[in-house]
C-alpha cells in the first residue's frame, strides 16, 4: 500500500525542506501529528536519527499512540525520509522530495510505502484502501499547511 501527493510552494528547496525535517513542528502541520521529539542525543535530522512522534489516528474516534521513527535519507534541499520502526524493523516509510521548479518555488512530493506483503495485502480490501485515501488527503493538508508557512513574508 502506498500514496503520494504533489503540492507546489512559493519557497526555495532549502526553506521548505527546513520546516518539514524539523520534526518538532510537524504537529502545526500534519493532522495527524500531535508533537514529536528528538531520541538518543539527536538535535536535527540525520540519516539514523531516532525521533518519537505522538500521533492521533482518525478524527472521530481519536486514537493516540507514540512511534519511533528512523531518518532514513535525509539531503538538504532535497529529501526527506523516515521509516515507523517497530522494534528494528521498518514498517512504513514516509518520504519528502523537494525540486525546484523553473517557475521558480518548490515542487514537493509527500509519500508513504507500507510495502507489498501477505498483511498489507489481506489489509487493503478490509479497509486498507479507505487508510490510503485518508493519508492521501492528510498529507495534502500537511503539504498545505507548510506551504502557509513557507510563503509567509
Amino acid at each position: 500500500m502506498r500514496a503520494s501527493v504533489n503540492l507546489h510552494i512559493n519557497a526555495s528547496p532549502q526553506k521548505v525542506w527546513g520546516l518539514v525535517s524539523d520534526i518538532t513542528k510537524m504537529g502545526e502541520y500534519s493532522p495527524e501529528v500531535v508533537e514529536a521529539e528528538w531520541l538518543e542525543g539527536a538535535t536535527g535530522p540525520a540519516v539514523g536519527a531516532l525521533y518519537r512522534g505522538h500521533v492521533k489516528r482518525n478524527e472521530n474516534w481519536p486514537v493516540l499512540y507514540w512511534t519511533t521513527c528512523k531518518v532514513t535519507e535525509c539531503v538538504p534541499g532535497q529529501v526527506f525520509e523516515f521509516a515507523v520502526m517497530m522494534g528494528d524493523k521498518a514498517v512504513n516509510t514516509w518520504r519528502y522530495e523537494f525540486k525546484a521548479s523553473p517557475s521558480g518555488g518548490t515542487d514537493v512530493t509527500e509519500s508513504f510505502d507500507l510495502g507489498d506483503n501477505f498483511l498489507t495485502k489481506l489489509w487493503r480490501p478490509l479497509g486498507g484502501a479507505l487508510r490510503e485515501r485518508r493519508n492521501a488527503r492528510d498529507m495534502l493538508r500537511t503539504l498545505e499547511n507548510v506551504k502557509a508557512v513557507a510563503e509567509r513574508a
